[in-house]
């Protein structure tokens, strides 16, 4: 591997550094990480301080107005202490969706780099770092997802003892309030040996839980002519790695959750039973408005089989509030569907208009304010479902994964708590982290869990 070197104000060489700063969903971290691995094995060299970096790059989100608003905001501040000789690119999803708005905001910018074209970083930075002169470029192209694989890099990255495994990305299902098959195209599914490959590798680093990821991860094998096919690799990777403790399912579309799907992870321990499933609605009518499955009783049907054949499965589900035409009606409907089903987490969100989805032909109807009350309304009925779910596992042992200690205080997940999204558990006293012990729940919040360890024996 060549170095890529420049020199310093004192006339020194030194090498090409770059940052990459990553914004939005464990999806987009891992094409930060597999940029990060290309440039250095073409000789750049990573730094943690953007203030050091010859070439930053944000890797943007552009899913809704609030992560667009954060990734202009960490733009523009970068921009700020931005010298002449550091080039600044925006990545990612933001990137591919609307380059034109992005570069009217950062006018700063010398590169976009669409979400589809994150493994060009190489051909990108060279271009910049060895122009005379200021030139925009714009890399973005309207073809699919690019694979990690066809760049010669893992589709995962690692956080302490967990890794988030990419297995597919993109998304078939027009859904109408969402921009994703717009910015990411069609669901393309990675080769089962690409995965199965990158998962022998974190089980040889030493990784105690895998997050397989996708956009829809019940998507997965469509493409390539498989039937079920998310069961399938499930099967085949738990004869890849049977030591790794932890296989966690992100993202599962509803309708679409086999009973081979809920069989498989009922018959291996190590796929756990938790399972997030984005319902988005409870109303039939609004579901149609949605274009999303609206066979309520199906939902509470595949429910019940996945309560019934995982015991302590814990159901993770997400609501949008205020979509167009949204009736008082239909959001009691809502209400009264998760007083019913007992979810273990819920997010909600409020509903607004994203630029190419077929809902924006829809008038936004539902005033700011009923939306607001809505979310809190929503918020406040689950919580104390949420909290009752959390007491009654006092008492109980469960496997922690530890993730971090500090000032006597030790945190960690069971396998209840997805990384980054959902709960904690607290231990009062610094312990080592990054190992699976056992604890014995003896407290519990809204949202964590008080626990003690349990000496082993």
């Amino acid at each position: 591997m060549k170095q890529r070197k420049t020199r310093s104000k004192r006339g020194a060489e030194r090498p090409l550094r770059f940052y990459i700063a990553s914004l939005g969903c464990p999806k987009n971290t891992v094409d930060s990480s597999g940029m990060a691995v290309l440039l250095q094995s073409a000789g750049y060299e990573f730094t943690l301080d953007s203030q050091e970096a010859d070439l930053i790059i944000v890797n943007t989100c552009g899913f809704i107005e609030l992560a667009r608003q954060e990734s202009l905001e960490t733009l523009q501040d970068i921009a700020l202490d931005l010298r002449p000789e550091q080039k600044l690119v925006a990545a990612g999803c933001w990137a591919q969706r609307d380059p034109e708005a992005l570069l009217a905001s950062v006018p700063e910018l010398d590169a976009i780099l669409g979400t589809r074209s994150w493994g060009d970083v190489v051909s990108v930075a060279e271009r910049l770092l060895t122009l005379d002169k200021r030139t925009v470029l714009q890399w973005v192209e309207e073809r699919l997802m690019m694979q990690p694989e066809e760049v010669g890099v893992p589709g995962y990255v690692i956080s302490g003892r967990s890794a988030f495994l990419k297995i597919a990305d993109g998304c078939s299902r027009g859904c109408a309030f969402c921009a994703i098959p717009n910015i990411k195209g069609p669901g393309v599914s990675r080769s089962m040996e690409a995965i199965l490959a990158d998962a022998r590798q974190l089980q040889d680093l030493g990784v105690l839980e895998i997050n397989l990821i996708a956009q829809d991860s019940t998507f997965y094998g469509h493409d390539l002519g498989l039937k079920d096919g998310l069961a399938q690799l499930l099967e085949k990777l738990v004869q890849v790695v049977p030591a790794l403790p932890w296989i966690r399912i992100m993202y599962a579309f509803p309708g679409f959750i086999t009973p081979r799907l809920i069989d498989t992870m009922a018959h291996y321990p190590q796929i756990l039973p938790y399972i997030d499933i984005p319902l988005q609605h409870a109303h039939p009518d609004v579901l149609r408005r949605m274009y999303r499955p609206f066979d309520i009783d199906a939902v509470r049907q595949t429910v019940a089989h996945l309560r019934e054949r995982l015991p302590g499965v814990a159901l993770r589900t997400a609501f949008i509030v205020g979509f167009p035409g949204e009736t008082d009606h239909e959001f009691r409907a809502l209400m009264d569907f998760v007083e019913e089903m007992q979810f273990d987490r819920v997010g909600v969100f409020t509903y607004s208009h994203e630029q190419g989805t077929a809902s924006e032909k829809f008038e936004d109807d539902v005033p700011s304010q009923v939306k607001a009350e809505r979310y809190e309304a929503l918020m406040l009925l689950q919580q104390p479902i949420s909290k009752q779910l959390n007491f009654s596992l006092i008492g109980q042992r469960l496997p922690v994964l530890l993730e971090g200690s500090e000032e006597g205080l030790t945190v960690g997940r069971t396998y209840r708590d997805a990384p980054e999204i959902d709960g904690l558990v607290l231990i009062s006293e610094a312990v080592t982290p990054h190992r699976m012990v056992t604890a014995e729940i003896v407290d519990a919040t809204v949202y964590d869990l008080i626990a003690r360890i349990v000496p082993e024996s």
